[in-house]
């Protein structure tokens, strides 16, 4: 069948690779650069960088996770790209956090010591709402990056609940409990656990989840997240 003009311009047209056509910008200034961050931006978020190791003893302090990295203050230039990356559809942050993160020495010298990786689940209300789930955003280029396994399937939520963010530290307690399950506990068994959220506050939503998780006996439990508040 002979082409005709407009066949011949679409074929043009899907051709061009999809980079071309939305080529990657910088999650800060919007100008196009092929690490989501450019050098100008760096800079600025490099003096918020707060980068924290922090072991916790999951006896005496009713933490099921064995240890908690993160990287900013949830403050300034920070908060703003988060509540930015989670209200306001720009899920296209993930990478500019990832890309800078993981250039920190002290992130693989965390990440080498764990087997797979976990995001922290939202409830399906949420999704519909918001289109994805920011922290598998972030766990899932992570683990390409650094060649560790991605689980999705195992952590879910079962219920949608108040947004964290608006109560305080009894409330989240409460709010928090029972809203997760396990799954396929057999993938996890005997495994070192990274959990990834974007934000840390009190610790309650991921330490129901390394609770939750702890019923399938991994090895370990990490936590790793964008900002501590």
């Amino acid at each position: 069948m002979k082409m005709t003009k407009f066949d011949k311009i679409m074929k043009q047209i899907w051709s061009v690779p999809l980079v071309s056509i939305y080529p990657q910008v910088c999650g800060i200034c919007g100008k196009i650069n092929q690490e989501s961050l450019c050098k100008k931006c760096e800079i600025k978020i490099k003096k918020q960088k707060d980068v924290n190791i922090i072991k916790e003893n999951i006896e005496v302090e009713d933490r099921y996770f064995n240890e908690l990295i993160y990287f900013f203050k949830y403050e300034g230039l920070i908060r703003k790209l988060i509540l930015d990356y989670k209200k306001n559809k720009k899920a296209y942050l993930y990478k500019t956090f990832v890309n800078f993160i993981l250039k920190e020495q002290k992130v693989f010298d965390f990440l080498k010591c764990y087997d797979m990786i976990i995001p922290v689940p939202i409830s399906k209300k949420r999704y519909k709402e918001r289109g994805y789930n920011q922290s598998y955003l972030i766990a899932k280029e992570i683990a390409k990056r650094i060649n560790l396994k991605l689980v999705n399937r195992s952590l879910y939520k079962t219920k949608n609940i108040i947004e964290q963010s608006k109560l305080n530290r009894e409330q989240r307690l409460l709010n928090i409990q029972d809203a997760y399950m396990i799954k396929n506990m057999q993938i996890i068994s005997g495994k070192r656990i990274i959990l990834i959220d974007d934000i840390y506050t009190t610790g309650s939503t991921v330490n129901e989840c390394s609770k939750v998780l702890r019923q399938a006996k991994p090895q370990k439990i990490g936590v790793l997240t964008v900002a501590k508040d």
